[in-house]
């Protein structure tokens, strides 16, 4: 029995940066030999087991083969038999396809190593145009070692892009599509990872409605980019500037794609395209099931923006009712995620990546106003029922609009 670390635990330590998670692959045990020191198997696919001291996971050597469509559709043989190499072989990139022992001794029968030094994803065997995932994973990639200067293999775009043309991403389940865009979403360059899909053809596979915002103009004056798709690439590129939530960057990605249903005869103005975007907006969070909270600010996002980009010119009543969809009184930080939002849209803009956003200030002051309405002397008063939520709403608009007076002296 000999135990190797493998793939990313050793990719990232000879890139020099913080190795965070850790798999190790067992060459030459049984099940049966893993069970008997104590491990214990998880997992229905192929055999893991975990170390019962430290809750590492352990994986049998094993080769696989394609049984059907997806990312499932393979068939796992695991043994004693089978080599190190053979195990590596199946991986998705030259680079994942490393191991060493607990002597730094390096196995890399790939030349991963060679690839890592001249910063190239390339697919490690032909059976890579197998697993239409693995699209979606190299994309990912891409956007996390980008700032490395990274760049993907033409003959690996090319088998992305067969595989793109094949069906397969097709059958690929929103659980697991969904778990690969989130974690590209959070990479350093996210919009490298949108690049990269479009650039293969799967954009336009797996979010047709963003694929179509490219080479929508929109007026020069607001948007020096004047393209709509490099707009929300640069709108992604500035949510992970600054280190925004998930939440955050979900609906700068589809903030816009209302823009991409504007018949050509009315560009580059897209008029309501707040509102006709959020069927769009509906079908890509149900495409892909995400979370409750992605959905609600996406949606939210998507037909409020141009109200916060307006903010210091909005009626106190408008900011009232602009307030109350967001409930800002019991859910502030959903308020906050839309006031950062717009924020990187007005900065995801060539040129005004710097530019200042006073409405972001202004619309926090203005629900902290809202919230400071008290109720208790309202019900001193005899309010009840939903003459007490009348009187709470003349309290709010009151002091909104003192506030907004404040504000323009």
């Amino acid at each position: 029995m000999q135990i190797y670390k493998v793939g990313g635990a050793v990719r990232d330590r000879l890139l020099g940066i913080p190795v965070t998670d850790i798999d190790r692959v067992v060459v030459g045990a049984t099940a049966e030999e893993m069970l008997a020191l104590g491990y214990r198997p998880v997992g229905s696919d192929f055999p893991v087991f975990l170390d019962p001291k430290t809750g590492d996971e352990y994986a049998l050597a094993r080769t696989e083969r394609k049984s059907g469509r997806g990312y499932g559709g393979f068939v796992f043989h695991a043994s004693p038999e089978v080599t190190l190499e053979e195990d590596l072989i199946r991986r998705d990139l030259t680079i994942n396809a490393m191991a060493e022992d607990d002597q730094l001794n390096l196995t890399d029968p790939y030349h991963g190593q060679r690839d890592l030094a001249a910063r190239v994803l390339r697919h490690v065997s032909p059976a890579f145009a197998e697993d239409p995932l693995r699209v979606l994973r190299v994309a990912r990639f891409a956007a996390r070692y980008a700032g490395l200067g990274f760049k993907v293999a033409p003959e690996t775009l090319e088998l992305m892009r067969q595989l793109s043309d094949s069906g397969e991403l097709e059958a690929l389940t929103a659980e697991r599509s969904w778990k690969e865009i989130s974690r590209a979403l959070m990479e350093d360059q996210p919009q490298v990872f949108i690049e990269v899909l479009r650039e293969c053809g799967a954009l336009k596979v797996l979010l047709p409605e963003v694929d179509a915002l490219f080479g929508v103009p929109q007026p020069e004056a607001h948007h020096p980019e004047i393209d709509t798709g490099v707009h929300t690439l640069s709108v992604l590129e500035q949510a992970a500037l600054h280190k925004q939530p998930l939440t955050v960057r979900w609906a700068c990605l589809l903030h816009d794609l209302g823009k991409g249903l504007t018949p050509e005869k009315d560009w580059p103005r897209h008029i309501a395209h707040e509102h006709t975007g959020l069927k769009l907006i509906k079908a890509v969070n149900e495409r892909f099931k995400a979370p409750k909270d992605c959905q609600e600010l996406a949606l939210l996002v998507g037909q409020y923006h141009t109200h916060g980009h307006r903010a210091l010119e909005l009626k106190a009543s408008t900011l009232l009712e602009l307030l109350h969809s967001f409930d800002v009184y019991r859910r502030p930080q959903r308020f906050e995620e839309f006031v950062v939002a717009c924020e990187m849209d007005a900065r995801g803009r060539k040129g005004l990546e710097q530019r200042s956003y006073p409405q972001a200030d202004y619309l926090r002051g203005a629900a902290s106003a809202a919230r400071g309405v008290a109720v208790q002397p309202l019900l001193e008063k005899g309010f009840k029922g939903p003459e007490l939520g009348e009187a709470i709403k003349r309290e709010r608009l009151k002091v909104l609009k003192a506030y907004k007076d404040a504000a323009s002296v």
